[in-house]
């Protein structure tokens, strides 16, 4: 039985970026995972990142997500990175903007590979890098009528 990455022929397969986008749009997880799934891939890790109804021990009423025009440009740029440093990686990633409502998914990551190992370190780097880089603020309404705002990347 073979075990890399090309269902036997000894050589590992090129990494691709199946999708990298900042969009208004819906995320869903499982169509991330599908998409980035391939026949050579015995694993998907997938992470998504939920609208939760709190923060800092605070009740969250409200969440909209602004991004810089360079965004898409940027997560990208971090897509074809992850890509680049691991061997036979399949990623798909997105990240909401906008008005979120709590349950929504606001970011989005689906990385297939031959093995766990490697597509759980890609997914894990992913979404990190995707939260340091990538030029995108959340807003936050607050239960007692505060805002705030939050800076997704560093």
């Amino acid at each position: 039985m073979s075990t890399d990455s090309t269902g036997g022929n000894g050589t590992e397969s090129a990494s691709e970026v199946v999708n990298a986008t900042v969009s208004d749009l819906p995320l869903n997880a499982e169509h991330a995972n599908g998409a980035a799934w391939s026949p050579a891939c015995g694993a998907v890790v997938g992470f998504s990142g939920i609208v939760r109804n709190h923060d800092g021990g605070r009740g969250v009423a409200s969440l909209s997500y602004s991004a810089h025009p360079s965004a898409e440009e940027v997560i990208a740029a971090v897509a074809a990175d992850i890509a680049a440093k691991y061997d036979g990686v399949r990623i798909w990633v997105g990240h909401r903007t906008g008005p979120l409502q709590i349950g929504d998914a606001a970011l989005v990551a689906a990385v297939a590979s031959a093995h766990r190992g490697v597509a759980f370190a890609a997914c894990s780097e992913l979404v990190d890098t995707v939260k340091e880089r990538v030029p995108i603020w959340k807003e936050q309404g607050f239960q007692d009528g505060t805002t705030e705002w939050v800076g997704v990347s560093g």
